[in-house]
This record gives C-alpha cells, structure tokens and sequence, in this order.
C-alpha cells in the first residue's frame, strides 16, 4: 500500500472530487486551507491580502497498482493550467490498522 498526498489549488477542488471518483478512491482526508509555495515555481498560497489564494491537501491509502493511474491523472489535470498547480507526492506504507 501506498499513501498519496494529493496539493492542490483551492481552485481545484471540483476536479480533485471527480478525479478520486472517477478512480473509485473512496477513502480519503481532506485539509482544507493548507498554506505554502511550491519549490519549483508558483506563488505563495497564504491567504492574506498579499497572496490571497489557498491550497487544499487530500491524502488516500491506496493499492500500489493504482499509483500510477492517480499520478497520471494529476499530471494531466496539471497540465491544464500549470498556474493555478497540484502535486502528488507517494511514500510506503508498513502497516496499517
């Protein structure tokens, strides 16, 4: 098993919700609010007058197979507007209860 934390624009949101629906990723845990900035490129998402957009996180435990499908399809729903951002990041998971 592996966990996938999905970062992602608040603009986002919609397409994140169908995207885990479509995949049938039923479970998951949604952080609404999540300030930072990417390490490549993009704004700061702080929420303050400044730089008033904020980010969102969601992170799902799902079979190692289905990996590559999530990371496919943020790295799509990226490219549709590289501006507004999402990432996925993956690590293992040992145990689970």
């Amino acid at each position: 098993m592996k966990a996938v934390m999905v970062i992602f624009n608040q603009a986002n949101t919609e397409r994140v919700e169908f995207l885990f629906d479509r995949l049938n990723i039923r479970g998951y845990t949604w952080w609404s609010e999540v300030k930072g900035r990417g390490s490549e490129s993009g704004d700061p998402r702080m929420g303050t007058h400044t730089w008033p957009e904020l980010n969102s996180a969601a992170m799902t435990i799902i079979p190692d197979e289905q990996v590559d499908v999530l990371l496919d399809n943020v790295r799509k729903l990226d490219e549709l507007n590289k501006e507004v951002g999402v990432r996925a990041f993956v690590w293992n998971i040992e145990k689970a209860y």
